[in-house]
């Protein structure tokens, strides 16, 4: 439990929960509702959300009925991937502001550096447009920090040329056997924490003999194995659940996977198998 409220510095000094509570996938409404209530009941001070997955009435619900101080539970929430300009970022921003029924959210994403149905496409110079505006957000006071998602290096290195605030966090796609180390390199070169969406590869390392034996060793559960994995290599898991028991049991990440074993970890090869690498909206 005492992983949930360690956290990370960002650049500018903000502090992050190591853990967040992902959302992806979890429909709006009272399940939303009921999963997002019941990770603050387990610990969790850090939930994940998007305008685009349609379910940020029902987070936001749940953190204001929670009774636990605003100042303390750290909220991101995203732009979807098809906004690429000014006036439609500071648009979907306030809606999505109007969704949570909050003042400021801690920390603000682009979701994608191209639309989901263009995965891949350049759009460098709309990228640069969208960026200003989650400036012009972060100088606002609204976003207490600013970041991208599934960027990759190329992405990175364009908005950075013209940013006057550098993003923060870039959330991607990592897990045991796949880990993106070019991107992740990158990113913490130039001070941007990694977080990992799909750190259980939406279920694709469950099944792996070779991380059952690791998590047999230490006395945990694959899922256990899996995220601890992630902390120890500096990166920020969003683990997704809807039981309370499963949103429990990844709370119980206080132990120490040994450096010979991290090594061994490091060094599989896709933990998931058949798990696609595609982009999702993660």
């Amino acid at each position: 439990m005492a992983i949930l409220t360690s956290t990370y510095q960002l650049a500018n000094g903000v502090q992050i929960p190591k853990v967040a509570f992902g959302t992806w996938q979890i429909p709006g409404g009272d399940t939303a509702y009921q999963a997002v209530r019941a990770a603050l009941k387990a610990g969790y001070r850090h939930i994940d959300t998007a305008l685009a997955y349609r379910n940020e009435a029902s987070v936001g619900k749940a953190i204001r009925n929670s009774g636990i101080p605003r100042e303390q539970i750290f909220v991101t929430t995203k732009l979807p991937a098809e906004t690429k300009s000014y006036q439609g970022a500071l648009a979907d921003f306030d809606e999505s502001l109007k969704n949570l029924g909050l003042d400021y959210v801690d920390l603000y994403l682009v979701h994608a550096p191209w639309p989901w149905s263009q995965v891949g496409r350049v759009y460098d110079e709309a990228n640069l447009e969208v960026w200003q505006a989650m400036e012009a957000i972060y100088d606002s006071g609204r976003a207490k920090a600013i970041g991208v998602s599934n960027f990759a290096v190329r992405d990175l290195k364009n908005v950075l040329k013209q940013a006057t605030v550098a993003p923060m966090v870039n959330q991607i796609q990592y897990y045991l056997g796949f880990t993106e180390p070019k991107i992740t390199q990158f990113s913490e070169d130039h001070d941007m924490l990694v977080e990992a969406y799909s750190p259980l590869a939406t279920g694709g390392v469950l099944d792996n003999p070779q991380v059952q034996a690791y998590a047999d060793k230490y006395g945990v559960s694959v899922a256990q194995l899996a995220l601890r994995f992630v902390l120890q290599n500096g990166v920020l898991p969003l683990p997704k659940a809807v039981t309370p028991a499963h949103i429990t049991a990844n709370t119980q990440l206080d132990f120490t996977i040994s450096d010979a074993d991290m090594a061994a970890l490091n060094a599989l090869p896709d933990a998931a198998g058949a798990y696609m690498h595609n982009p999702t909206q993660g």
